[in-house]
């Protein structure tokens, strides 16, 4: 077994958890996450902490990973998952209109993208964009589909980038 499938997952004050036919479920102060483990794992709960071990007589790989994923879901239903995205570039912005998020990425029209459910996104200025909510994978993968519109150029490194993303620029030809 895996050293991080060895690590119980501790429940704060507020969090509870429940496992009920191969599916659990975590229920905190945020809202409320559930998963469908896969087969040879199994949960133990016990005084606040959730042990994952594999069912005996069968040799489980996804071990470690169901702890993990375990540990983003108590996670998200207490602090949340947040993602950053910057806009670089002449004219390029970003305004949100109720639950859709306008950009202006330099294209001949404007691109708009409607914030799918459980996920809030936020523009602190005109060329940051806030990705929040409560499970991380679908925070990524929202992210990832806005910076898909026009992702940073090798050249002057324009475009959606995530914050802290390094772009290694590449030369300009020469004459």
């Amino acid at each position: 077994m895996s050293r991080v499938a060895k690590k119980p997952v501790t429940l704060p004050k507020g969090v509870e958890c429940r496992f009920e036919s191969r599916t659990v479920t975590v229920r905190g102060p945020k809202g409320t996450l559930s998963a469908t483990l896969p087969s040879g794992v199994g949960l133990h709960i016990e005084a606040g902490q959730v042990v994952c071990q594999g069912q005996e007589g069968t040799e489980s790989k996804f071990v470690g990973t169901t702890r993990a994923l375990l540990a983003n879901m108590v996670k998200g239903v207490t602090e949340g998952f947040e993602r950053k995205l910057e806009l670089v570039g002449v004219g390029y912005k970003a305004s949100m209109q109720g639950k859709t998020l306008n950009l202006a990425l330099g294209f001949s029209h404007p691109v708009t993208f409607a914030a799918p459910d459980g996920i809030t996104l936020e523009t602190p200025s005109t060329t940051e964009i806030l990705v929040k909510g409560l499970d991380k994978q679908r925070v990524g993968e929202v992210a990832a589909k806005i910076r898909a519109y026009r992702p940073p150029e090798p050249y002057k490194g324009k475009g959606v980038r995530y914050a802290g993303e390094p772009i290694t620029l590449k030369e300009a030809k020469k004459a």
